[in-house]
């Protein structure tokens, strides 16, 4: 049983989280489904918390608009970038609710918690208790006056909310009161002993050393109840009589969810479920970033020993990885979104699912598996260049190209006479190296396994470059010697067995990579499985392969240029909002708009009100208003007029993952039937709105000249249908 942490679809991650859990959990999959294992890969997405409710405030839309629209756009982001999860499913789910409910009521009839009752922070206008991000006030530290009751985003101290300063209800904008409440609490106190003995003495020595000292910082700190109960209408509810208005803590309703997510996935095949979460002979492992370590080491274990199933083998966590000299932050805008990497790189078809090895390999040569990494687009320009391009794909591409020009295409045979202690000690190397991945892939130690995968390739090319094959053949001459031609024939068999084996070797890290490579080798996926590495009868004597073709392209330096330059123009932009938050909280007046051209501002024509002919310039807003619209590409398949209605047309607009009626007020400027196929930009979150009967889910922009003649805001090139605008 292999989980990785569920990411909260509240917003696209980046890919610092895709190095953290999601990617060394799949090479870790990859690897033991080609063992021939009986493995299931479990994942989805967290849909609960106060995250949820606060982002779908942020976007003016509902909590289930959100996690609809996260979970979908999150889940094609790791199909994108080969994450092969056996199922990728969702909190939100009913059959995730009968199961939470299930076990808190099974901890809580065996008085395996406690209740407790104390004072908690109340909005009297909203008439609701607060959770911490529902507070916000003056930071202590800094100075931020929109710090919030758990932590400050400006400074990143951890808060809470009675140390804010001029606290304040974001519901309300009021005053909190303190109120009573009761709550249900996992006594963890109560298991301090037996998580001494389970995480400090049995796993010591196997358990990463990050991963042991936060446990033992934790327990030697004196371990406290815990409130599995909180106050809110957003979750999985609290099935008691007497907790009404309560749901399940997020923090207990989402590890819950990869039992649930199994017991889905057996539904879906047939499987029993219970063994991979109740036998004692099934290994667990959680995959994590160390910001979660507690979670899974401390609090979901005392969990999982109390409901009566099995606990983890190891929690692999990865510590966090930067970017270009900063910590990655999603509320800084200084991150790389999986969304943006796929857009730029692999949607664009200059380098396609290529490109999605590409990251994967360097985010595996630079994962924080004992220490904070950092990424930058220099390193991932030169790994890509200097080690997949020059050394893997070359040595891949040079045995392809002389087998077609010296041996007609065809595997050659290994003639055992006229081999050298060269031609042996290669081939001791291959059946080395795959021992050597295995036990490294066995200890979790990603980084160090692919480093021997590449090492192989490079000394494939030493190998290659000593035995100079091609120079075997006498200028000018139309008959190759017997003797030469044993040579050229050992070394590309060689060769091309070293090509299949770095097939099997390189399929848990670059699994695209893998297929193109037995696509050329004219081979089925069988091939693949381990027990195959280190073999050197992997491809048959006389086979076809087909022509050679490259395996990876380069990453050239304007590429580089333009990446860095968004990251710091984005970056730019979130520092003026924050200036301009101090700003009016220092009650400055704002400065006069500076736009006054008829094309400054896209006119917004999807009601039937008319817009002036001139811009009027609009006071200035800060990043997060501009953050909140939804802008994104859509294409219009098909239009109509609506009926007695002289400017609209109903639209049917994809958006790439879904389709939207839209009603648009431009008929007395464009033809339906003109229109059709015609890409435009979409206000994809506006609430919806019932024009002449018809629900319109959405806004086209639109550009007004000076004449009042309307003009398509769209998209120099043609592009995916669904892509953002930002």
């Amino acid at each position: 049983m292999i989980t990785a942490a569920l990411p909260y679809a509240n917003g696209l991650k980046h890919i610092g989280h895709l190095a953290g859990a999601y990617l060394p959990a799949d090479i870790y999959v990859r690897y033991l489904r080609a063992q021939g294992r009986d493995v299931a890969f479990i994942c989805g997405s967290d849909e609960h918390g106060t995250a949820i409710p606060i982002q779908a405030m942020k976007e003016g839309t509902t909590p289930r608009a959100i996690i609809d629209k996260y979970h979908a756009l999150i889940k094609q982001n790791f199909s994108d970038l080969g994450i092969s999860f056996d199922i990728y499913h969702r909190t939100s789910e009913p059959i995730h609710h009968e199961t939470t409910q299930e076990f808190f009521t099974a901890l809580n009839n065996r008085g395996e918690l406690e209740v407790k009752e104390s004072e908690q922070y109340y909005d009297e206008e909203a008439k609701t208790f607060l959770a911490d991000r529902y507070i916000m006030g003056t930071c202590p530290v800094c100075g931020n006056t929109r710090a919030y009751g758990d932590q400050c985003e400006n400074c990143g101290s951890s808060l809470s909310p009675e140390m804010l300063i001029n606290p304040h209800s974001t519901l309300s904008g009021k005053p909190p009161v303190k109120r009573a409440t009761k709550h249900w609490y996992l006594p963890l106190d109560r298991h301090e002993a037996f998580l001494r003995e389970w995480i400090l003495k049995e796993h010591k020595d196997d358990w990463r050393s990050t991963v042991i000292g936060q446990c033992k910082s934790w327990i030697d700190g004196g371990l406290q109840a815990r409130a599995v109960t909180r106050d809110l209408d957003w979750g999985v509810k609290v099935p008691l009589p007497e907790a009404e208005g309560k749901v399940l803590y997020v923090w207990f309703d989402a590890p819950i969810g990869y039992i649930s997510a199994t017991r889905q996935w057996s539904l879906d095949t047939g499987r029993d479920w219970k063994p991979y979460w109740y036998d004692k002979d099934t290994k667990l492992v959680h995959f994590i970033g160390k910001d979660n370590i507690v979670f899974h080491c401390i609090i979901f274990p005392v969990m999982l020993k109390l409901h009566g199933n099995i606990l983890p083998e190891n929690v692999p966590a990865n510590e966090f990885m930067n970017l270009e000299g900063d910590k990655m932050s999603t509320s800084r805008n200084w991150k790389l979104d999986m969304q943006d990497y796929i857009d730029d790189f692999i949607n664009r078809e200059n380098g396609g699912t290529q490109l999605a090895d590409s990251l994967r390999y360097y985010l595996t040569l630079i994962a924080p598996e004992t220490k904070d990494s950092e990424f930058t687009w220099k390193g991932f320009q030169d790994a890509n260049n200097s080690e997949l391009v020059s050394i893997f794909g070359n040595f891949v591409n040079r045995a392809f190209v002389l087998m077609h020009k010296l041996c007609k295409g065809k595997v050659p045979p290994l003639h055992a006479d006229s081999m050298d202690d060269t031609d042996r000690t290669i081939i001791r190397e291959i059946g080395e190296t795959a021992k050597k991945v295995e036990s490294l892939l066995e200890q979790y130690k990603f980084r160090d396994a692919l480093f021997e995968v590449i090492d192989l390739a490079r000394k494939g090319n030493k190998y290659m470059q000593e035995k100079e094959p091609w120079k075997k053949v006498p200028k000018g001459a139309d008959v190759i010697s017997e003797g030469n031609q044993h040579l050229i024939d050992n070394c590309l068999h060689i060769c091309l067995q070293l090509t299949a084996n770095l097939a099997i070797l390189i399929n848990p890290f670059l699994p695209f990579t893998a297929r193109k490579m037995l696509h050329l080798m004219k081979v089925v996926e069988k091939m693949l499985d381990w027990e195959n590495a280190g073999k050197m009868k992997l491809l048959s004597v006389g086979y076809s392969l087909r022509p050679p073709e490259l395996l990876f392209r380069k990453i050239e330096d304007e590429e580089v240029k333009v990446q860095i330059g968004k990251l710091q123009a984005a970056s730019e932009l979130h520092k003026a909002a924050l200036a301009e938050e101090k700003r009016q909280a220092a009650g400055d007046q704002p400065q006069a708009a500076n736009q006054t051209g008829t094309n400054a501002v896209p006119a917004a024509k999807d009601g039937i009100a008319e817009e002036p002919k001139e811009p009027v310039a609009k006071p200035s807003i800060v990043y997060d208003d501009f953050a909140k619209l939804d802008l994104r590409v859509g294409t219009i398949l098909t239009a109509g007029k609506v009926e007695k209605a002289d400017k609209l047309l109903k639209l049917e607009v994809d958006l790439g993952s879904e389709r939207r009626t839209i009603v648009s007020g431009i008929a007395q400027h464009f033809k339906a039937e003109d229109i059709i196929g015609k890409q435009v930009v979409v206000v994809a979150n506006l609430a919806p709105r019932k024009m002449r009967g018809i629900d319109s889910n959405g806004m086209i922009l639109m550009a007004e000249d000076k004449e009042g003649k309307l003009h398509f805001v769209n998209p120099e090139d043609k592009i995916a249908a669904g892509s953002g605008v930002s």
